[in-house]
């Protein structure tokens, strides 16, 4: 074994693993406390924004906060494949789209209980998950690429071919999901709490996920999968798996979407849409599941700040994440980990 080389043990079985899975350990990616410690910290302060929004008298902030934490787990999602399977979907935000149209349908053909609704939403979005991956997984590099992005557009032209359901234009609900037949959701309030509790829950459940064998065998995979087949893994049904499971938590994120903004669009299963959950999870930090938080949570203020000064702000963000990809790594949770590395103990 070089001397660059570590190991990993895998249920039993053994692998060498390359110098980038040791160098992510030193850096504290794959040991992560202090990446759950941080999350902890995270999300008790966003418990505490509405009590803040109410002393400031800003109602509003407990909707940005909302729609902030909604994309903060669809960026969680995405992180599953794209910085610990390395699978770089271009595609992802079909899955959002899949969850929020299920709550537009679902409603406006009498079924309002979000329960249901959820449901619904994760078997669509794991079946068309499920479908996609299995072709797509069979390509690499640019070419997986570019099949997730087809299949992303071949969702979005769908919904704008139905009519019924507003086509191109959207629909606007006629009211926010039922919580067992409440108008619970009613309150922004209770809303923001729900998506608190999802979130925290996404958090954990992945973090369970990577810290299992399951986990150890997808980054494997990332390193090297010709290695992990050659111990006696199959790559593929891994990957998919990853793939299906982020798939499915993203169209829980496009329910709680749906009834924040109160109005779906093909508009969420655009190729665009889909670009900017990568960069969140980039500008967060690959491969850490609080970076992606804390990437959503940079994106969606920095596009708010943005847009007072100009409506091009997506040129100021572009010199933004062009001097954060020279000048950092491990974007904003790489960067807080150096500094606190380099202070003094």
């Amino acid at each position: 074994m070089s001397a660059g080389e570590s190991k990993i043990a895998l249920g039993g079985k053994t692998a060498r693993t390359t110098p980038d899975l040791a160098r992510d350990r030193r850096r504290g990616i794959v040991d992560g406390r202090g990446a759950a410690l941080a999350a902890v910290l995270l999300l008790l302060a966003l418990s505490l924004l509405p009590p803040i929004a109410l002393l400031i008298g800003d109602p509003f902030l407990v909707v940005t906060a909302t729609r902030i934490m909604i994309f903060a787990i669809a960026a969680l999602s995405l992180d599953l494949v794209l910085g610990y399977g390395a699978m770089v979907s271009f595609g992802h935000a079909a899955f959002l789209g899949l969850g929020a149209y299920s709550v537009a349908i679902l409603l406006a053909n009498g079924t309002s209980d979000i329960l249901i609704q959820t449901l619904v939403a994760i078997l669509a979005s794991a079946l068309f998950a499920l479908v996609t991956g299995a072709i797509s997984l069979r390509t690499k590099g640019v070419y997986f690429i570019m099949i997730t992005l087809a299949f992303g557009q071949m969702a979005y032209f769908f919904m704008v071919s139905l009519s019924a359901y507003g086509g191109d234009d959207g629909m606007t609900l006629a009211a926010r999901s039922t919580l067992l037949g409440l108008p619970v959701l009613n309150s922004d309030l209770t809303l923001f709490y729900l998506t608190l509790g999802v979130l925290a829950l996404a958090f954990v459940g992945l973090r369970a996920v990577i810290f299992s064998r399951f986990g150890r065998v997808l980054r494997g995979t990332r390193q090297n999968p010709v290695r992990m087949q050659a111990i006696g893994f199959q790559p593929f049904a891994y990957q998919l798996t990853a793939y299906v499971i982020a798939g499915a938590l993203a169209g829980v994120a496009g329910v709680l979407l749906a009834n924040q903004a109160e109005f779906v669009s093909p508009a969420y299963m655009s190729w665009q849409r889909s670009g900017e959950l990568i960069v969140m999870v980039v500008l967060g930090g690959m491969g850490t599941l609080v970076g992606a938080i804390g990437g959503a949570i940079a994106f969606l203020l920095l596009e708010d700040w943005l847009a007072k000064f100009s409506e091009h702000w997506k040129l100021g963000l572009g010199v933004l994440l062009v001097c954060l990809v020279l000048f950092t790594r491990g974007g904003i949770a790489g960067g807080i980990e150096r500094l606190f590395r380099r202070a003094p103990s």
